[in-house]
């Protein structure tokens, strides 16, 4: 037995938050001292309080733990269920870090309206031999699961791979359903199944510029690429490519050591 101090040292869950679950009749001490009322916890009761607080995670009522409780939630059951919130969880810090970096970036990019920090060039692009898939996906983050199915198609012809490249085919920005073309440039010929297709994007006249940082700032770049295509009085002539010059595995949005370049086919307006 454990007195109710050392129980709630242990189980990190203070004192008054046993004695509100004792009356609430969720969890009662295992033994109550008759002449001091010195409340005593069992050790195997940690199973039953664990319970409790993983459904209170969830947002139940104290009246539906008891409920659920007394009906008889498996461990089993419990750990679906936590499993669920976990990777609920893990969504929701995902986009919200994915927010907050936008707001970073906005914040940035006012603080540079007049001292942009990105060279932009034009040049001549070659006709370029590529390996890619292209596929409707859920976001723009979710390209990086093209690059997998262009491996497995092209096997050993991966030898002759290059670059990572994603081509962007929408003719405005998406929020979901993102037409994308994702693959690797190709050094030569290679043969290629899987729904891998190998073919020669055009040659083309591009404003490019580079972006060293984290995917999660790509959109500082465009915004340089923005104004810059608005002054000099070019339109978007083709689908926009992102080369990525410099990335590790696995990928993260927030890696500062990244180097991105980015071309936008133009013609004159």
């Amino acid at each position: 037995m454990l007195k109710i101090g050392d129980f709630s040292t242990l189980a990190q869950v203070s004192i008054k938050t046993l004695r509100y679950y004792d009356e609430a009749g969720l969890l009662a001490p295992a033994w109550v001292d008759p002449e001091n009322g010195y409340r005593y916890y069992a050790a195997g009761q940690m199973a039953r309080l664990h319970r409790i607080l993983a459904l209170k995670d969830f947002g139940f009522s104290l009246e539906e733990i008891g409920r659920m409780l007394g009906e008889g939630v498996t461990a089993e059951q419990m750990r679906g269920m936590l499993v669920l919130q976990q990777a609920e969880q893990k969504k929701r810090v995902e986009e919200e870090g994915d927010r907050l970096s936008r707001i970073s970036s906005r914040i940035r990019l006012i603080e540079k309206e007049n001292d942009m920090a990105y060279d932009v060039v034009v040049k001549a692009v070659p006709k370029q031999k590529i390996a890619s898939v292209r596929e409707t996906i859920a976001n723009y983050q979710s390209v990086g699961a093209l690059y997998g199915k262009v491996a497995s198609g092209v096997g050993a012809g991966m030898a002759q791979a290059t670059i990572p490249v994603a081509l962007w085919h929408d003719l405005e920005h998406k929020e979901k359903d993102v037409d994308a073309e994702a693959g690797f440039y190709l050094k030569q010929d290679v043969a290629a199944g899987g729904g891998v297709t190998v073919h020669d994007l055009p040659e083309t006249t591009a404003a490019c510029t580079v972006h060293n940082g984290a995917y999660r700032r790509l959109s500082e770049a465009y915004d340089a690429l923005l104004q810059w295509v608005a002054e000099s009085g070019y339109q978007i002539a083709g689908p926009i490519r992102e080369l990525y010059l410099h990335c590790t595995q696995p990928v993260r949005q927030d890696d500062e050591s990244y180097v991105t370049e980015i071309q936008v086919p133009v013609k004159k307006g």
